[in-house]
């Protein structure tokens, strides 16, 4: 889940190119930055622990203009963050520097081997093992293409490589075996990064390396060949995405400016979609025979998206009438999932990029599932190996924890579920266009939602120093109960756990005392008065209890200690708007914490490695 950038051409872009495109993909990791240069016949390294701002002023000061270079911002998997190990990380004999993302499982038997001839480790990475073995293999090869290409060979694991060689400011290499890299090309000036994202200002023609795949840049010339040398077809291919770098503009924090832009994120997911009370999903358009006709649905995600997920499965078995499975991804992927010729597998990720979802999905797709990705990355793997899909249109989300994109892949998810269970013909048009009229009202129910921060700002204040926190929610809300309390945990360093309201007495109710705040999801459904019993229980045990209702049953307050009162809608869309509170709940309980709710430590925005 590291940034890669990498760059050769002119040297006087290097810089701007290397810590602009590092700006943007410090989502991927921020615990080091680092740039490696070739000057005077040597290769320089800048690399500090921190954010890219700081490596990028330091290297300014140096005044280095190089035709080469190469970029990295980690999130560290091997030795802890640091600034030796952070990347680039040089070859023992200076010959090579690497920067990588990814996970070289085979590094102690490579290190063995590489100790034996002498080599030393200054650092606890497998990077610096990657790179001296490769250093070794040319040296033994006496060719340094045939040298990388056995080098390569001998790797287990995942990895998403670039390469530069001390002698020769000419050659630059790039290989993928699992972590993504796209590469770019406008004149004799040559960009390579982890996702388009970064290169789509100088050009919006893409190569995507393939898994198995060398780049070799040489001079003014490049070519792509396997592992083996053999060179592979290529194409540029126009990505048709706009670069949009975000501004904070009046907010303290990403987070907060992208959880108050929900309303306007939603009804981006919405534009073009619902239209004359009907909706049409052009991404997927192609597949609505099998979505009708399909016995069995299977859901695909990690972390926030699987509980998208979970939402999406109450909604999909009402109103489709067939079994819905929602998977772990990284669960998923290790078992011998049994895929039927015939169904449908949602596969859902943000970034499109997360490494155990990508690998689940290329499982279920070689098992014979139809593959329809809900991904907000335009060009990502996810939605370039998916059969078809929808964007959310969402616009970029750049603090870690998701907040618009979960809303919006909730609000795409009901989408898909409410046309085809009118194509089914399982709902009336009445129903079918009720509906979509509740949909379009969402956003501005947010809206009032939006308006009672200060009131939930105040209610944080009463809760931010406990240690511990329970979320209580029923059928469809049970997940927003997951999701409220991942929020809290993430950003927030709170121990907090979701529940479905009935489990509490099955263990724990005995944690509940008067040091425990416990959010109890309550807004009107089916559910509602056994989750008023909930409520009471958990109140009689002293604990400090925290109500999200609507209008419709304001006089639940009698039984809380604080109240968030939301709008009302259809109990099948509850979810979307019950979810906002709890955001900002976590929010302001992380800001009088004094914590960095943009960047959580130890999190990344995109997992793309395991």
């Amino acid at each position: 889940m590291c940034g890669i950038v990498a760059f050769k051409g002119n040297k006087e872009k290097t810089s701007e190119v290397i810590f602009e495109g590092l700006k943007l993909l410090e989502y991927r990791g921020y615990d080091s930055c680092g740039i490696g240069v070739i000057d005077n016949n040597e290769i320089k390294s800048f690399k500090w622990k921190g954010r890219v701002r700081k490596t990028e002023k330091r290297f300014i000061e140096s005044k280095i203009k190089s035709p080469i270079a190469i970029g990295h911002t980690r999130w560290a998997t091997h030795g802890e963050p640091n600034d030796v190990n952070s990347h680039p990380i040089t070859s023992y004999n200076k010959k090579f520097a690497i920067v990588h993302n990814g996970i070289i499982e085979n590094y102690r038997e490579l290190k063995k081997i590489l100790l034996e001839k002498g080599y030393e480790f200054y650092t606890e990475t497998d990077t610096e093992v990657l790179v001296n073995f490769i250093e070794l293999c040319v040296s033994n090869a006496k060719n340094i293409d045939k040298g990388i290409s056995y080098a390569l060979s001998k790797l287990e694991g995942a990895f998403g490589i670039v390469l530069i060689q001390r002698s020769n400011t000419d050659i630059m290499y790039a290989a993928r075996k699992g972590s993504p890299l796209a590469f770019g090309r406008k004149g004799e000036n040559f960009f390579i990064a982890s996702d388009a994202t970064p290169i789509i200002e100088y050009t919006k023609k893409i190569i995507y390396l393939d898994n198995g795949q060398l780049l070799k840049i040489d001079k003014t010339n490049f070519e792509v060949l396997d592992f083996e040398l053999n060179k592979v077809p290529n194409k540029f291919q126009e990505v048709d995405v706009e670069l949009q770098k975000v501004e904070l503009g009046d907010f303290d924090s990403y987070m907060l400016k992208e959880i108050m832009e929900q309303p306007e994120s939603l009804n981006q997911t919405m534009l073009g979609r619902i239209k004359n009370n009907k909706i049409t999903l052009g991404g997927i358009h192609k597949y609505s025979k099998d979505l009708i006709n399909t016995k069995r649905v299977i859901i695909i995600g990690c972390g926030t998206s699987w509980h998208a997920g979970l939402v999406a499965e109450y909604f999909l078995e009402k109103y489709l009438r067939v079994p819905v499975e929602v998977e772990y991804a990284s669960e998923f992927r290790y078992r011998f999932p049994i895929i039927n010729k015939g169904d449908i597998v949602f596969v859902i990720s943000q970034s499109g990029e997360t490494a155990d979802t990508l690998e689940a999905t290329r499982i279920a797709k070689k098992k014979g599932g139809i593959l329809l990705g809900i991904v907000n990355t335009v060009g990502s793997s996810i939605a370039r190996i998916t059969d078809e899909g929808c964007y959310l249109h969402a616009g970029p989300e750049i603090g870690v924890a998701s907040t618009k994109a979960f809303t919006s892949q909730l609000m795409l998810l009901l989408m898909i579920g409410a046309k085809t269970a009118y194509l089914k013909k399982n709902i009336s048009i009445k129903k079918y266009e009720k509906m979509i009229s509740e949909l379009k009202r969402i956003p501005s129910k947010i809206e009032e939602v939006l308006e009672l921060n200060n009131d939930i700002k105040k209610i944080s204040k009463k809760i931010y120093k406990k240690n511990h926190a329970l979320f209580l929610g029923r059928g469809n809300n049970f997940p927003v109960a997951l999701e409220g309390a991942l929020k809290l945990k993430e950003i927030s360093y709170i121990h907090a756990e979701g529940y479905p309201a009935a489990e509490m007495k099955h263990g724990p109710i005995a944690l509940i005392d008067s040091e425990m705040p416990v959010v109890a999801i309550c807004t009107k459904s089916d559910e509602y008065d056994k989750m008023i019993s909930n409520i009471r229980e958990v109140g009689s045990r002293n604990a400090i209890v925290i109500g999200v209702i609507d209008k419709e049953n304001e006089h639940v307050k009698d039984y809380l200690d604080f109240s968030i009162l939301v709008p009302s809608t259809s109990k099948d869309f509850t979810p979307i708007i019950n979810q906002i509170p709890l955001q900002l709940l976590a929010y302001h309980c992380a800001i009088f914490r004094g914590c960095d709710v943009d960047k959580p430590r130890n999190l990344a925005k995109s997992v793309t490695v395991e």
